[in-house]
């Protein structure tokens, strides 16, 4: 428990500490928005702070903060201490610079700011791989919230689970074709005030529980008989920072910070929009995981099951039948917030990529209707068994983080290139260091041998030493990029 409780000061702390000192180098100012000066009525239009915090937060936390933890607390009670010092310094910092760098460039998407400053050629490998992701984020966040509402109804079928799937889908479209104020900015409050009030009754409980049984939040004898280990080929580095992206560093953030870019009055809002709702989505994601262990050490059987059912295990468990339903729910609406958000991000994407403006529907119409049929293709594939859509959720994982290690990269170009000199880019540069030996170690290592999808399958300490060797030769180059003129006006002097 003292472990949960240090975790969560670290988030609300680093976020009044370290966010202001990275405030200070990203130098928000006082010069107009994208929102301001090129409104279309569709994608630049100017809401409400407090909805723009909301949308944001509803946008990142997708089902990783919940699911991905709840997989994640089997390696151990140190996940308390990794989730939130990685949220401080990576995940909220990412977000941030996203933000920033899209602010910047008149609301430029993902793929626009690494052409400007990763070059071309990286752009066009960059682009395929997002939009490759974001087709299966929105596949994944269509599966799930349709998984979990077949759950919710007793004796829910196929038909129940095909009639979701319809439902969310539909709203997606929606969501993606009209502009962002009509339904993303007049349904997300809602879903907001749900999120927040599902996650502070599990803290709640669980807080009250562990207050009369401390072990309920620590490492007993049972628990550490299922947790994850290297013995088990389940090492901390690199599963962990796969298994749990959301809450401590996601790349599908990168493409949504730009959304909320197009939709803000001043920069001085980037830090609470961006880097603060990064660390909302952290204690999220501490909620879930203590709700994690508690029911592991509860109910020791449930760690060799399915985290979807542990959820409903956890929610019933602590909040009983109905309140439980709701809480569900709550996690439903932070799948299906992020994979409306996601298919937006493709349509805006292919939009700068094919130079093909926004405000006339049949554009939008035009750039959707491809995206329809890819992602039913996914949704047919992933369906067709459990193995197939673990294959699919291994490679979102793993892809995910790629983004993020690129995201950083291009960030620490940025920020070298409007003055910000040594140790000033170094909030971006060890992130992105850090992630990119993750990404590479990861595919070093993994394979069917190490219980894992298909990769080279090296030995463990041998994908250490190479992933390494790759890192410094890749934080090289992404220095050399550096070298280019200091941009005028790009950042606060």
């Amino acid at each position: 428990m003292l472990y949960f409780l240090i975790g969560m000061f670290i988030l609300v702390a680093g976020y009044f500490t370290y966010g202001r000192l990275v405030e200070r180098i990203m130098g928000p100012d006082d010069r107009e928005t994208p929102a301001v000066t090129q409104p279309d009525g569709v994608d630049y239009v100017v809401l409400p702070h407090w909805k723009n915090m909301l949308i944001q937060l509803l946008n990142i936390a997708g089902i990783g903060p919940v699911i991905g933890v709840i997989l994640g607390i089997k390696f151990g009670a140190i996940v308390f201490l990794i989730l939130p010092v990685g949220n401080i310094i990576g995940g909220a910092v990412h977000d941030f610079a996203a933000g920033m760098m899209s602010l910047r460039h008149n609301g430029e998407n993902l793929p626009g700011l690494v052409r400007r400053h990763l070059g071309t050629a990286f752009y066009w490998c960059f682009s395929c791989f997002m939009i490759f992701l974001l087709l299966l984020v929105v596949a994944v966040f269509i599966n799930v919230p349709a998984n979990l509402v077949k759950g919710l109804i007793p004796g829910g079928g196929n038909l129940c689970f095909y009639g979701a799937v319809t439902v969310i889908f539909l709203y997606y479209i929606a969501a993606t074709l009209f502009p962002v104020d009509k339904i993303i900015g007049a349904v997300y409050p809602y879903f907001g005030a749900l999120l927040i009030l599902s996650s502070f009754l599990i803290l709640g409980v669980l807080m009250y529980r562990a207050c009369g049984n401390p072990t309920l939040l620590s490492e007993t004898a049972t628990f550490r008989a299922g947790m994850m280990t290297a013995v088990k080929h389940q090492p901390i580095i690199p599963l962990l920072f796969v298994t749990i992206a959301c809450g401590i560093i996601s790349g599908f953030h990168g493409t949504q910070s730009p959304i909320i870019a197009r939709t803000m009055r001043s920069e001085r809002q980037a830090r609470s929009s961006f880097y603060g709702m990064m660390v909302v989505e952290g204690i999220i994601g501490m909620i879930w995981a203590a709700g994690g262990m508690a029911i592991y050490n509860m109910r020791p059987e449930l760690m060799s099951q399915n985290p979807s059912l542990v959820l409903c295990e956890i929610t019933k468990t602590f909040l009983g039948t109905w309140i439980g339903g709701l809480t569900v729910l709550g996690v439903i609406v932070l799948a299906v917030t992020s994979g409306d958000t996601a298919m937006r991000s493709l349509r805006l994407s292919l939009a700068e990529i094919f130079k093909l403006p926004q405000k006339p529907m049949a554009n939008r119409i035009f750039l959707c209707l491809p995206l329809i049929v890819l992602v039913l293709g996914l949704l047919w594939w992933s369906n067709m068994s459990a193995k197939s859509f673990s294959q699919l959720w291994n490679y979102f994982a793993w892809g995910n983080q790629v983004l993020a290690a690129s995201t950083l990269m291009a960030a620490t170009v940025w920020l070298c290139r409007c003055g910000k000199k040594f140790p000033a880019f170094l909030i971006t540069l060890i992130p992105g260091c850090f992630m990119t030996f993750i990404v590479l170690d990861y595919i070093l290592w993994i394979s069917p041998a190490h219980k894992g999808p298909l990769g080279f399958g090296m030995e463990l300490h041998a994908s250490y030493w190479a992933a390494g060797i790759l890192t410094a030769l890749l934080s090289m180059l992404c220095l050399w990029q550096c070298r280019a003129p200091k941009h005028v006006g790009e950042c606060h002097e």
